[in-house]
């Protein structure tokens, strides 16, 4: 089951249901199926005080995932996203707030399934696997 809530903000998500078939179908490209995954939209502050209380860090980031998973071949985990950051991200990459917000849930998702963002590969292999999973969302895969 995927879900979607929000803390300390007005937030709703447009297309709900759009977006759960789709981490659905990304999760199943993978060889994975969805078991609990909770998506928490939330504040800059919000996340910062998570990335300090969990992972000390004392830093503002986009998106804190937290793998729960306890049966294998099922994707499970709570993924924390600041809206603020996501909405900051957007204007200097110059792309539509959307756009910028499916990139990082599925890159929560990513993580969720295995891949890292730690080294230089890491990271150019997450992007061709974001680029990949957004190519599905717009049916350009």
């Amino acid at each position: 089951m995927i879900t979607f809530s929000v803390l300390e903000t007005g937030f709703g998500l447009v297309g709900e249901n759009l977006s759960r078939d789709w981490i659905g179908s990304v999760i199943g490209l993978y060889g994975q199926a969805v078991g609990q995954l909770s998506f928490v939209f939330c504040s800059d502050d919000y996340l910062l005080d998570i990335n300090k209380r969990f992972l000390s860090h004392d830093y503002y980031t986009d998106i804190i995932t937290f793998d729960t998973q306890e049966t294998p071949g099922f994707i499970s985990g709570e993924i924390f996203v600041s809206l603020d950051r996501v909405k900051a991200n957007a204007v200097n990459a110059g792309i539509e707030f959307e756009d910028e917000l499916a990139r990082v849930l599925i890159h929560g998702v990513l993580h969720l399934l295995g891949f890292g963002d730690k080294t230089a590969e890491e990271k150019a292999e997450m992007r061709r696997n974001e680029d990949l999973c957004l190519a599905m969302r717009t049916g350009k895969a």
